[in-house]
């Protein structure tokens, strides 16, 4: 059998040839993936530093509103903590009688109650008519005003932290 050499070779140049084609579009495909893979982790090292931009803002507008609740929360306290020793001076003024609540009597609705009128240059009511209450009702009316003084104190505690979560 005779080999035709001219065939093989013609085969054998065009699988070179096409050979050498696929190895110059691996070289061109190659750097173009390089370059798209450059692009991708460019961007994305652009997206995770605007994330982590974002998240310190967030964490430190939360550090911020943490400091401003807990100021609030120590005032809230301090005037909880004044309110209650004022009411405990109050009420233990009145039980040791050393302070009597005494109330205005309208004299037009006294109807003929003979109450007289307290006697003092230190008053600043003028010839009106006085009554002095029991210590125990006086410690019923105090124990209320206490009640309700704690009752505005933590409202205005209650506003100031609504303030500070709409506030930005």
């Amino acid at each position: 059998m005779v080999v035709p050499w001219k065939a093989v070779c013609a085969v054998a140049l065009v699988l070179g040839g096409v050979a050498s084609t696929w190895q110059v579009q691996d070289w061109r495909y190659g750097k173009q993936l390089a370059e798209q893979a450059r692009l991708h982790t460019e961007t994305l090292n652009q997206l995770t530093m605007a994330a982590a931009t974002a998240q310190q803002a967030e964490q430190d507008k939360r550090l911020a509103l943490v400091q401003r609740l807990a100021a609030s929360d120590k005032t809230h306290s301090e005037k909880m903590t004044n309110a209650q020793k004022a009411q405990a001076l109050l009420r233990d003024r009145l039980a040791t009688s050393d302070l009597r609540l005494s109330v205005l009597i309208d004299s037009a609705s006294a109807g003929g109650c003979s109450v007289p009128a307290t006697a003092g240059a230190g008053g600043v009511d003028h010839a009106t008519v006085r009554a002095e209450l029991d210590p125990a009702h006086a410690q019923r009316i105090v124990a209320i005003t206490d009640e309700g003084d704690r009752g505005l104190i933590a409202l205005k505690a209650c506003q100031g932290y609504i303030r500070s979560l709409s506030d930005p």
